[in-house]
């Protein structure tokens, strides 16, 4: 027997017998923002931007070339391209596109050596300012966006757009592996001198995508 195996027989030796935990009252708010797109997607730029991030607006005609100014104004000369990312994304950048699939994948020498990565994601919480995403189609794996120095990542509103965390959580699967970020990478000393890009990204620019 492992020690394991013998620690969870001692709880259910101890537990044996007693009356079963009352089912959890679970009557509190879900969300303490209004059922309004507008204002949501207002709340999600006000917290994005709070967290220092750099938070841009755009139609559908517009996202190519907003892409294109974004990683030629971060000197970005590298992109890398999750699969399933529409083409049409990067169509204006000249920006080299490094294409990272599940036959080729890209290294971690060349993920290191790649200046941006552009992802949708899978949800974008509100009332948090946070940015979900789950490794399926347009987001990649979670290599790719730690990696590369800038994330430019594309939030489909209203679509995407959830108030909170309890109405964000029932659409996620807890068995893809999310990845939740709230502006860019982070960190302090116990001066509380703030380094930025140390596990992650240095730089965020969120698009926060409409139809036009």
């Amino acid at each position: 027997m492992s020690s394991r195996d013998e620690i969870l027989a001692r709880v259910r030796a101890a537990t044996a017998g007693a009356p079963d935990a009352p089912e959890p009252v679970r009557d509190y708010r879900a969300s303490h923002s209004p059922d309004d797109p507008a204002a949501l997607l207002d709340l999600l730029h006000h917290n994005l931007a709070d967290y220092r991030a750099h938070v841009h607006r755009a139609v559908d005609d517009e996202l190519p070339a907003l892409i294109a100014r974004l990683l030629a104004a971060r000197g970005a000369a590298s992109v890398a391209v999750p699969p399933g990312l529409p083409a049409e994304w990067l169509a204006a950048t000249e920006a080299e596109r490094r294409h990272d699939t599940a036959g080729r994948p890209l290294t971690a020498y060349e993920l290191d050596a790649t200046d941006a990565v552009v992802t949708t994601c899978a949800l974008a919480v509100a009332e948090t300012g946070t940015l979900v995403l789950d490794a399926t189609e347009g987001q990649g794996r979670r290599a790719l966006t730690l990696v590369p120095d800038l994330h430019i990542c594309v939030v489909r509103a209203p679509e995407q757009v959830v108030a909170s965390l309890p109405r964000a959580l029932p659409r996620l699967d807890p068995a893809r592996p999310l990845t939740w970020i709230s502006g860019p990478s982070a960190t302090s000393d116990i001066e509380l001198d703030r380094v930025e890009g140390v596990h992650g990204p240095r730089t965020l620019d969120v698009v926060l995508l409409t139809t036009g």
